[in-house]
């Protein structure tokens, strides 16, 4: 069920917690290439900074893993107060962390070993990941394509990435598209899992209830900030319940229409630093 305020918050509406995605919102990257990558339009740092300037907590929520976080913080300059951290929700919402210094306070794991299977069974030269926090990067089965990981990569079998209960699985096959892992999902129905495909035949499993909404929702409690007074910005499908959680759900221009449906308002593309133009309305210069 959504908070009242939707589309259209009362004049005197500001958030006080804005969540925001990071790869297709704050960077301009979507399909796996970027030029050039990692790199903050200034327009979006400025905004951010006048979010932080009224008082309004940034929470970065993304399907990266934290160590592909934080120097997104970083860039952002979001830690301001030396006596107070950070928060973030990583591995859409299974990891929730502070920072500075990285210090996991919330971590959701699960058995992905059946799913992994099933998947592979179909697409037996799927590529597949697990984070690997003690090295900032992730074990691998092969090396996925150049950009799409951050971090090291670790050639690891298949058998023992997924020995352990994990927090996040990634699922990639550059053979395959979108629409193929979409149908593929549904049909195995992959259970005791949550799964979300992304931009490219990429996807994602995770603990059963887990997202960036319940991440948030976590991180909102702890902040005092009540979800109606959320603004939060994405465009992918693991933003879709974000979306739908915050007050005010706003969806990147370049969004597919699943996710264009689920949010409140839909602002300009990325390359158009669409971000930056929705925090304005709230927090102009």
């Amino acid at each position: 069920m959504r908070p009242e305020r939707a589309s259209e918050p009362h004049g005197d509406w500001r958030p006080q917690l804005v969540a925001l995605d990071i790869d297709g919102t704050l960077l301009k990257w979507v399909d796996g290439q970027s030029d050039p990558y990692e790199t903050i339009p200034t327009v979006v740092h400025d905004a951010v900074q006048r979010v932080l300037d009224a008082g309004s907590h940034v929470v970065l929520a993304s399907g990266r893993s934290p160590h592909g976080m934080t120097r997104i913080a970083d860039m952002l300059a979001l830690h301001r107060d030396p006596d107070e951290r950070l928060w973030i929700v990583a591995s859409n919402g299974a990891v929730i962390l502070r920072y500075p210094p990285v210090e996991v306070v919330h971590e959701e794991t699960f058995d992905a070993r059946p799913a992994v299977e099933a998947v592979l069974r179909e697409h037996p030269k799927a590529l597949v990941a697990v984070e690997e926090r003690a090295v900032g990067g992730y074990r691998v089965n092969r090396h996925f394509p150049e950009g799409e990981l951050s971090g090291e990569m670790i050639l690891t079998e298949v058998d023992e990435i997924v020995a352990k209960p994990v927090s996040r699985v990634i699922i990639r096959d550059p053979a395959a598209t979108a629409d193929d892992f979409v149908e593929l999902a549904a049909r195995l129905g992959l259970h005791g899992t949550d799964y979300v495909v992304g931009w490219t035949a990429w996807l994602d499993l995770s603990p059963v209830g887990v997202s960036k909404a319940s991440g948030l929702q976590r991180v909102a409690s702890e902040l005092g900030v009540d979800r109606a007074d959320t603004l939060a910005i994405g465009d992918g499908r693991n933003d879709i319940e974000m979306l739908r959680w915050a007050g005010r759900g706003v969806a990147m221009g370049q969004a597919v229409e699943e996710v264009r449906a689920a949010a409140d308002a839909v602002t300009v593309p990325v390359h158009e630093d669409g971000a930056a133009v929705e925090l304005s309305r709230w927090f102009p210069a």
